[in-house]
């Protein structure tokens, strides 16, 4: 990995180095927490390839310098839901949790809804219908 990328504050005991993977993750599950939000879309093209909801890094893309980062987030959104809202809840809560996790200032959260997910139909347990002909 190059050592450039990685986050690194030097305090009186030693250095703590912060790997961007590991925001892209606390990125990724703030994201996932917010109402609305249907999974994190692995494609950065367009349309749904797949919803990761194994690996929270799936869907975020984070550029870091030496003390901020900017985040490019791809999700998929549940039907229904107020897109600008959710997207705004999401940057909200990206920005709170990368900032107090790691000490960064995060410059940009920049929200791409990648899809809709519909509710699945319910299976109603009816007691079976005779026939209507014979």
């Amino acid at each position: 990995m190059d050592t450039s990328t990685i986050v690194e504050h030097q305090g009186d005991l030693g250095a703590v180095r912060i790997v961007p993977e590991v925001i892209s993750i606390i990125a990724g599950l703030a994201a996932s927490d917010v109402p609305g939000v249907a999974g994190m879309s692995g494609s950065l093209m367009g349309g749904i390839a797949e919803i990761f909801k194994k690996n929270p890094s799936k869907g975020v893309k984070a550029e870091v310098g030496e003390r901020e980062v900017a985040i490019d987030i791809f999700l998929v959104v549940e039907y229904g839901v107020r897109i600008p809202d959710v997207a705004g809840q999401v940057q909200a809560a990206v920005k709170n949790a990368v900032e107090s996790m790691t000490g960064m200032t995060v410059v940009e959260v920049n929200v791409h809804v990648q899809g809709v997910v519909f509710p699945q139909a319910e299976t109603r347990n009816e007691e079976p219908q005779p026939p209507r002909v014979r």
